[in-house]
């Protein structure tokens, strides 16, 4: 089995939910640090750009295997090695955690992620203000329909998403809640996500691949 290397960032929200990932699955990786903010940012290097020509992080080097985008890695790697599964045990279930995890990974982060919210600033010249407005419009209106989402068939009453298992949704989730938290985001009103949260964070998979545990995480402070 060839060893892994993942690109990555600590701050960076997509590849949060990798690093939680390998960690469930007891994958050993060689971290690779890419700093964003570094000199307008590491990934706009042509060196970079090589490796990855979006300019975006994580990737998952598996030999000569390179594979980009989180969710796309997430699912090689639950095929690489099914157990433990980060997929629920029944059709229907595997379905809705995936329309959460799409809910999350293509309507909520792309519109505040870092490059949206440099965009704003540089380009349409908007200020902390109004970039905070616009980042706290969308994780409402995001982290709202989660909620009602996962309660509308009344109480939740399971510790993740689905079930007492983490699946690919808690891995998404956890990051964005992170996310949201670091912009001073009032989450009060999400308290099915702050349980699930609350839980996910007492497992040591979560807690290692925290922003605050990694190594580059030191060498920005």
């Amino acid at each position: 089995m060839n060893k892994l290397t993942l690109y990555t960032y600590y701050r960076s929200t997509a590849a949060y939910r990798v690093r939680i990932a390998l960690n469930l699955k007891q994958l050993d990786y060689t971290p690779y640090f890419v700093d964003l903010t570094k000199d307008g940012g590491e990934q706009h290097s042509s060196q970079y750009r090589d490796i990855n020509p979006q300019g975006l992080i994580p990737i998952l080097i598996d030999g000569d295997t390179r594979v980009t985008q989180s969710l796309a890695i997430i699912e090689y790697l639950e095929e690489r090695q099914p157990s433990p599964s980060l997929l629920p045990n029944t059709p229907l279930l595997r379905a809705q955690a995936r329309s959460l995890t799409q809910q999350i990974c293509c309507d909520i982060h792309p519109l505040n992620n870092l490059r949206v919210l440099n965009y704003l600033r540089t380009e349409l010249k908007q200020d902390d203000a109004a970039r905070h407005r616009w980042y706290q419009h969308w994780i409402a209106e995001g982290l709202t329909a989660l909620e009602q989402q996962l309660t509308q068939h009344g109480k939740h009453q399971s510790h993740c998403c689905f079930g007492d298992a983490p699946t690919i949704a808690d891995l998404c989730l956890i990051p964005q809640l992170y996310n949201t938290r670091r912009f001073n985001c009032d989450t009060s009103e999400y308290p099915t996500l702050n349980k699930i949260e609350d839980h996910c964070m007492t497992l040591t998979s979560f807690q290692q691949a925290a922003p605050e545990h990694q190594p580059d995480f030191k060498l920005s402070s």
